[in-house]
């Protein structure tokens, strides 16, 4: 069953749409009411079940008052928007499709055997869908399908075809480490690679994971000797017409901070956007260790003893935390995702996780 609970009441009171798991479910950060604001519209928000990350309010908004807009104004009572306690509107919604992946990545999924979820373990994409019609009612406008590897998932194309009707879905980018997108697709008997696939369903961007353009530290990294399948994966996104293209680089000291001026050379010469990003401790806690963490601002110190100082660009944001800098020589920006030393890595924060087991999570 769809795990997003949202027991809205109508004004004046209602039944309550409740959870079907029953008992407790202390992995599960369900959100609780803020004060609310002064406004009779106002609705409930989940309820509380242990400590909650961060609480969610709904409120009344802008969104239905579009006379263009293709969505239908909610029955009275029902909120339009989510926001948290700091003032940030939710409009955006990750969805991990899957547990699944096809590389073992150092920083990741580091044992070649995973106790991976049981089929019925994982959320149909019926459930995805009503979950993405209920937040695009409250505001949700861009998705991001993540894994995982979301293109080892069995029919993620039509899923995102059917995302992409819902009313309110503006945006859809796809998050992946490139080892499949050259490939045909299996499913449809063409001769079409999955990238291209991907395009005409509605997909306009995709990040890329790249640590490295070295095959031996590629393989070090992910375990798998794939670099060749990344780079022709790339090369099928760009032909198929994807121009949102990402690189995201795992910064890990002793294994790529030799290689982060070729990589932003790579980028530049193929029109990419390069981020690196910091370690953390999503899987494993070993990562942060002095021999193999390394930050942003001593990845942007290396990049300047080759390419000299670079410029801040505040102006410049996507949908993202990173901060850009610009190489001046050539107007070419560099992002930087400093989760862990950035001290205000969250101000900007617009989104939502949707686990592929039905988990919201406010943070990775």
């Amino acid at each position: 069953a769809c795990c997003w609970r949202h027991n809205f009441q109508q004004a004046g009171g209602g039944q309550e749409e409740r959870s079907e798991h029953g008992g407790e479910d202390r992995h599960v950060a369900f959100f609780h009411a803020a004060p609310p604001r002064a406004s009779s519209n106002a609705g409930r928000a989940f309820p509380r079940r242990g400590a909650p990350a961060r609480s969610l309010r709904y409120a009344t908004g802008s969104p239905f008052q579009n006379p263009k807009s293709k969505l239908q104004p909610p029955p009275t009572g029902y909120a339009e928007h989510v926001e948290d306690r700091h003032g940030h509107r939710i409009s955006y919604l990750r969805l991990s499709i899957t547990d699944r992946c096809n590389e073992r990545c150092r920083y990741c999924l580091p044992q070649e055997k995973q106790e991976w979820l049981p089929r019925e373990g994982v959320m149909s994409y019926e459930e995805i869908a009503r979950v993405v019609r209920v937040a695009a009612g409250l505001g949700v406008r861009k998705l991001r399908v993540t894994g995982g590897e979301p293109l080892v998932r069995r029919g993620v194309i039509g899923l995102i075809r059917a995302l992409r009707a819902i009313p309110g879905i503006e945006d859809i980018g796809l998050s992946t480490n490139g080892t499949l997108l050259a490939a045909p697709d299996p499913e449809e008997g063409t001769t079409d690679t999955v990238a291209q696939r991907l395009a005409d369903a509605g997909v306009r961007t995709v990040n890329v994971s790249l640590d490295t353009l070295d095959p031996a530290s590629y393989a070090l990294a992910t375990g798998r000797d794939y670099l060749a399948k990344v780079l022709a994966g790339l090369d099928a996104a760009r032909t198929a017409g994807i121009r949102g293209i990402k690189l995201n680089c795992v910064l890990m000291r002793g294994t790529n901070d030799k290689a982060l001026p070729d990589l932003v050379d790579f980028a530049h010469a193929r029109g990419h956007l390069m981020r690196f990003i910091e370690l953390m401790p999503v899987s494993r806690t070993d990562v942060l260790e002095e021999n193999t963490f390394l930050s942003t601002l001593e990845a942007r110190q290396r990049l300047e003893e080759r390419f000299g100082p670079l410029v801040p660009r505040p102006d410049f944001r996507t949908n993202g935390p990173a901060s850009y800098f610009e190489v001046p020589a050539r107007g070419q920006l560099v992002g930087f995702i400093g989760a862990m030393t950035n001290l205000h890595f969250c101000e900007s924060c617009n989104k939502l996780r949707l686990t592929c087991d039905g988990k919201l999570r406010p943070c990775l």
